[in-house]
């Protein structure tokens, strides 16, 4: 049996890197608040509830992560949207505030997608 820790890729899209920069100007502790997500990440824990409607082709996963600005808990807090790619790989698709809008559509994760492959 072999000690060795699996080491996980973690990739982040243009559109999380921008909503992280904004919600970083309303929210101070966004990124610490996200790096107990992004260590459990690391660690091959891939948490969160499978986003509906995005086919058998996508494993997109949709985690609550706690705003310590403000003080009501996950549910209000953070939501993180990423990608399984494969068991060492995840891209992280969008951050937002949940107190700031609704639930992300399966058309929008589509469009973040067609965006990076345009990117690519």
């Amino acid at each position: 049996m072999s000690n060795e820790i699996a080491f996980i890729q973690i990739d982040l899209t243009p559109e999380y890197k921008r909503n992280l920069r904004e919600l970083s100007k309303k929210y101070r502790n966004v990124r610490l608040d996200t790096q107990p997500i992004i260590e459990q990440f690391q660690g091959g824990n891939f948490t969160g509830d499978r986003i509906p409607g995005m086919g058998e082709d996508y494993v997109i996963l949709k985690v609550r992560v706690k705003n310590s600005n403000i003080q009501k808990g996950k549910s209000a807090g953070y939501r993180l949207i990423y990608q399984v790619e494969s068991p060492n790989s995840l891209l992280l698709l969008t951050i937002y505030a949940k107190s700031d809008r609704e639930d992300i559509s399966p058309n929008e994760i589509r469009n973040i997608l067609a965006e990076l492959d345009r990117d690519e």
